[in-house]
């Protein structure tokens, strides 16, 4: 299939601001999907609410537009009643880890097989600008004018500590190992977690003063570092990029198939 054949083109120009990170991850799902070669049929879309949700919009899979923070419950019931479907789930801050947070640990807990994407800007878009779980000690937003005081969660050392069987992080930067990565997330048969790190030059940016979206992407090269680089060694405060977790455990769907099994009597 064509590219063009994963988008609802009527539904463009999309209503991202100009710079966001999220229409590059846009670009980088479709890639990865576009090389899988799944049929639109194969696959559904489950998003909550924010900037980054707005992504189950424009790919013409089968997509439910959900409530604020509960992407991965709608996901987990769509993933159990149809375990033949792949299953994705873009998120932001807060569908996946305020709102959403106890779903998240939980999907991750019982190894389902779907593949949550968590756009990290560090900021609620959406709504004002207001920080979030990511946004991290020290760093301005709308709700934080005097700075944030609030430690920001790790969402790699989270889904790790909460039993993901696949765990990656990625930025917008790095373009070509976004794709590669979603890609093998998808396939992976449990729950997958993709971070990727998103800029937002309307808040976070403008308001912590990190220059254009061009120079916020430019930092993110910067700061960040393949895993287990001699960079990393010389420099501890760099964020390591790649994939930290891919193992096979008992995958949920599977498991409770054999409970039906059994419930059934063995027929």
């Amino acid at each position: 299939m064509a590219v063009e054949d994963y988008i609802r083109e009527r539904f463009f120009p999309h209503l991202w601001c100009p710079g966001c990170g999220h229409g590059i991850v846009l670009n980088g799902l479709i890639r990865a999907v576009e090389k899988l070669g799944m049929s639109r049929n194969e696959i559904v879309m489950v998003s909550g609410i924010g900037c980054s949700s707005r992504i189950s919009g424009y790919m013409d899979f089968h997509t439910l537009h959900t409530i604020h923070g509960r992407a991965l419950a709608f996901a987990t019931g769509v993933k159990l009643s149809k375990p033949e479907l792949n299953v994705i789930v873009p998120m932001g801050d807060g569908d996946a880890l305020s709102i959403g947070g106890n779903h998240f640990i939980h999907a991750a807990r019982r190894n389902i097989d779907m593949t949550a994407i968590v756009m990290n800007n560090r900021i609620y878009g959406m709504t004002g600008g207001q920080y979030s779980p990511l946004t991290g000690p020290g760093m301005m937003a709308t709700t934080a004018p005097y700075r944030n005081i609030d430690q920001g969660f790790d969402v790699v050392e989270m889904a790790k500590a909460a039993g993901a069987t696949f765990v990656a992080r990625t930025t917008t930067y790095h373009v070509t190992q976004m794709a590669d990565i979603i890609r093998e997330a998808v396939v992976h048969e449990g729950f997958s977690v993709v971070e990727i790190m998103s800029q937002c030059p309307t808040y976070f940016g403008r308001k912590n003063k990190l220059g254009s979206a061009v120079e916020m992407m430019k930092r993110m090269k910067e700061i960040t570092t393949p895993i287990g680089s001699k960079k990393k060694a010389e420099n501890p405060d760099l964020i390591e990029r790649g994939i930290f977790v891919q193992e096979d455990r008992p995958e949920y769907c599977s498991e409770y198939s054999q409970i039906i099994e059994r419930a059934m009597g063995g027929k």
